[in-house]
């Protein structure tokens, strides 16, 4: 698999349905398909997020770690990773 660890595919198919309205996969390779089409990004630590968004052109210099891991794009993987999944 690529970026996408069985462990980030396992809880993303678990959270899927509280980020969507409806399931967008129903096995480990249809996450893995899904998150490749959507350029998900995992991200160890909210350090590592900050990071990434700042490389992307956000300006976040308002907003705390707090803040950030209750964006929208943010989730919270149970193993303390972060998974950034814009759509």
């Amino acid at each position: 698999m690529n970026e996408y660890d069985e462990a980030v595919l396992k809880a993303f198919l678990k959270m899927q349905y509280d980020i969507f309205d409806e399931e967008v996969a129903g096995s480990l390779e249809e996450a893995e398909e899904f998150l490749e089409d959507c350029l998900a990004v995992v991200c160890d630590t909210i350090g590592d997020v900050r990071e990434y968004f700042e490389e992307e052109g956000t300006d976040l210099c308002e907003m705390d770690d707090r803040q950030l891991m209750e964006a929208e794009e943010v989730h919270e993987l149970p193993d303390g990773r972060f998974l950034i999944l814009e759509v």
